[in-house]
């Protein structure tokens, strides 16, 4: 089951809008320097990639375009699907690659932008996800459900689960395809789709093949509150239930491992507890390992390129819920610092800078939505050097 929140469409839920500040320091071993914005007005900033000169490259998902912008805030659109969801924003040695699509339609391609400027495309992944639905090996919904409350639940929908549709009470993965993050490397472009669950592959000759698929989520107790939303009947209160795992971002870490950030599918709030994760995926046999939980809203994630930090943007993280950035240190399994950030969605880093796109999804209660803005910080290790991404 899946909640469509800020993965599907900006969210509509009212939240407090607080000013984006950093601490001078956060834990006692990182320092954070002052937060500069470079750029505003970025409706649904929800993938961003940074080249090694400091240009940006950000997605304006619903927009339907990606921006570049300049260290000093010029910005120029260079690429437009007009209707369409754009995002999976990477860049390798001049290439940019970016996502397409429609997730309601199960439309998504994977583009690349030359340095002529022109969109290509290099693989249709809705196609991918149409024929192979790699997720249909995991199995969701209630666990040994007793069969006279089973007996209880609605029939269920006819196609994909959607918002304002209870799936079964147990079903497998279904075709649903939301091509959510992407990173580059000399051979290949991994995707992680926030639809169908998976880590996938892309040849630059086009070529696509499942890396691996998210294992389903931890089992929790139902509340009430839970099966109200979905019209459950109530004597499956307490019953456990597992979630869909929802892959939001992908990056290359320590030894060549895919590190990806899941939100747990349902509740994103931490009304079931902070059950969001950061897993590594063995690009070459498709084990899956978790690395750190505890967060809420884990929509993006930095690897430092030496020790194997983590920072990682919790778009709903902190005391209220605004959202945060936090740290996890190499072989810790939780953060050990954050600083508060209004609604972090993509977060990358380069030359010891944080890059971060905020305030990507809050819309004030009757007034316009906050403007989504890209914003950088410097960060340091004390007793390391400058903390890099991996993709430098």
């Amino acid at each position: 089951m899946k909640t469509r929140t800020c993965i599907a469409a900006i969210c509509t839920a009212a939240l407090a809008s607080v000013a984006l500040a950093a601490p001078a320091s956060a834990g006692s071993n990182f320092s954070f320097g002052k937060i500069r914005t470079i750029a505003s007005d970025l409706q649904g900033p929800l993938s961003l990639a940074v080249a090694k000169d400091g240009t940006s490259y950000v997605s304006r998902n619903f927009a339907g375009t990606v921006e570049r912008i300049t260290r000093s805030g010029e910005r120029t659109t260079v690429a437009s699907a007009p209707g369409l969801e754009v995002g999976a924003v990477s860049t390798r040695r001049g290439e940019v690659y970016f996502a397409q699509g429609d997730q309601p339609t199960g439309e998504f391609l994977l583009m690349t932008l030359g340095r002529d400027g022109a969109a290509t495309e290099i693989a249709d992944l809705g196609e991918w996800e149409a024929t192979e639905n790699p997720d249909q090996v995991n199995t969701y919904g209630f666990v040994d459900l007793p069969a006279d409350c089973a007996d209880q639940f609605p029939e269920p929908p006819t196609g994909p689960p959607g918002p304002d549709t209870a799936p079964p009470a147990s079903y497998t993965g279904v075709v649903d395809t939301h091509v959510y993050a992407s990173t580059a490397t000399r051979s290949a472009v991994y995707v992680a789709d926030a639809g169908g669950n998976d880590i996938l592959r892309v040849g630059l000759d086009g070529t696509v093949s499942t890396v691996a698929v998210l294992p389903p989520t931890a089992p929790v107790p139902a509340t009430a509150a839970m099966l109200a939303q979905y019209g459950y009947p109530e004597c499956a209160v307490g019953v456990d239930y597992v979630f869909e795992p929802v892959p939001t971002d992908v990056e290359i870490g320590p030894g060549g491992w895919l590190y990806v950030t899941s939100l747990p599918g349902g509740p994103e709030d931490p009304s079931l507890g902070a059950r969001g994760s950061v897993v590594k995926v063995n690009p070459d046999t498709g084990e899956v390992v978790t690395v750190a939980t505890g967060f809420v809203g884990a929509t993006g994630l930095a690897i430092d390129d030496r020790t194997g930090t983590i920072i990682v943007a919790e778009m709903f993280g902190g005391a209220d819920g605004t959202g945060q950035v936090s740290v996890v240190l190499p072989s810790a399994s939780t953060a050990v610092a954050s600083f508060p950030v209004v609604s972090p969605a993509a977060i990358e880093l380069s030359d010891g800078k944080v890059y971060l796109t905020h305030n990507a999804a809050i819309f004030a209660e009757n007034a316009p939505p906050e403007p989504g803005k890209l914003s950088v910080v410097n960060v340091s290790w004390r007793g390391h050097h400058r903390m890099h991404n991996y993709s430098d």
